[in-house]
């Protein structure tokens, strides 16, 4: 019998052009949208430039209208800031565990 093998075509990467107060815009990919405190937030990195290559992730309000058409908005208030920055890196540590324990089973 012979061995099949599957490959997964690579998805394209979402990204996100980003208007900053400064009139400056950064293209961002889109890492993630996920829930935390009862809303949806989205985490952006930064394709090029300075904030690139420190790793600097975005995070934002994310929304659909009724038509489906996404928009961000701002976190202004710290405390949400802290509850979405804490879910964020919750999930890059399940994230990385998950990795782990496929590495562990080959």
């Amino acid at each position: 019998m012979a061995e099949k093998k599957f490959t997964e075509e690579p998805e394209e990467e979402m990204t996100v052009t980003l208007d900053l107060d400064d009139g400056t815009q950064v293209e961002c990919v889109v890492l993630t949208i996920f829930e935390a405190g009862e809303r949806d937030y989205i985490a952006l990195l930064p394709i090029e430039g300075e904030e690139a290559e420190s790793g600097e992730v975005y995070l934002y309000r994310y929304v659909e209208d009724a038509d489906g058409e996404p928009s961000l908005d701002n976190i202004e208030d710290d405390e949400e800031y802290e509850i979405v920055s804490q879910a964020f890196d919750e999930l890059l540590e399940d994230m990385e565990y998950d990795e782990d324990i496929d590495e562990d089973s080959m």
